[in-house]
């Protein structure tokens, strides 16, 4: 597999870039409904705009573990209004989904990014959809569809067969024409992993960055954070009193070389990672 170039196509903020969340569904395991209408979502996007985010990532269907599918009619229903509206106003925005007929439309009505947590495995025609839109393509490491993720939690050495399983991805990407400098990776925390896989992950973020692409990291109010912070009855925090932990590892993600973090609270994060990009550079910030 041949290195990347970069990704000029990719917001380049001269630090780690923040992507904000926008569900736009029923059912997301942390902020599910709450900006299900046009104007919430519109609302929340504005606000998470002007906060500092690089990219904003909207979703119309929900991948949090055992979640059911929609159908590509629903999916297409939530996202387009909301991206048209978004993307005249000059917002950079990503979509996410794992359907390349949702990811063409979303390409047509503005989107620059699209994220794929499937990376290319769920729909065969993604490949050609990101190869023909020239856009940055996110190729997330992934087993499965929601409901079956759990079960194919694995490994032998998570770290290596999580970064082969992603050059698999990549050869594939290039093999079907996408451009070295539109593939970013994401190993897929809390996707058919355990706790103890997402934290060695997290530990071993050089193995993904040595495939010579931009890393995406997605911790954001996940699973293997509530566990962590659990009580002591062992009951997980739940997912709104994670964002302390969340813009710690996006402090570390950041120090680590990621080129991107994907959160729900931008505000906490766009500090985390200025602060570890001041750490690194020893310049003080005023």
């Amino acid at each position: 597999m041949s290195a990347g170039t970069g990704a000029p196509l990719l917001p380049a903020p001269g630090r780690c870039a923040v992507m904000g969340v926008l569900n736009v569904t029923p059912d997301s395991f942390s902020d599910g409904g709450r900006y299900l209408s046009r104007e919430d979502a519109l609302a929340h996007a504005h606000a998470i705009w002007r906060r500092g985010a690089d990219v904003i990532d909207v979703g119309g269907e929900s991948t949090r573990p055992g979640s059911e599918r929609v159908d590509a009619e629903t999916e297409l229903a939530r996202v387009l209004p909301v991206i048209r509206t978004l993307a005249a106003e000059g917002i950079v925005l990503s979509v996410d989904t794992t359907r390349a007929a949702v990811a063409a439309a979303a390409v047509e009505a503005g989107a620059r990014v699209i994220n794929d947590v499937s990376g290319g495995l769920a729909d065969p025609d993604m490949a050609k959809v990101a190869a023909d839109a020239g856009v940055p393509w996110i190729l997330m490491h992934w087993r499965g569809h929601s409901r079956d993720m759990t079960a194919l939690a694995t490994y032998d050495d998570v770290v290596t067969e999580v970064r082969d399983e992603l050059s698999a991805r990549v050869d594939a990407a290039l093999a079907a024409g996408v451009r070295e400098d539109a593939v970013v990776l994401d190993p897929g925390l809390g996707f058919a992993k355990l706790a103890e896989h997402d934290w060695a992950l997290l530990h071993g973020l050089d193995a993904v960055r040595s495939l010579g692409f931009p890393v995406l990291v997605g911790a954001s109010r996940k699973r293997f954070l509530g566990r962590l912070l659990a009580d002591a009855e062992g009951e997980p925090r739940p997912p709104s009193g994670r964002e302390v932990a969340t813009a710690a590892v996006s402090a570390l993600a950041a120090s680590a070389g990621a080129w991107g973090v994907r959160v729900h609270d931008v505000g906490a994060s766009l500090d985390a990672v200025l602060v570890a990009e001041a750490w690194r550079s020893g310049r003080a910030r005023g």
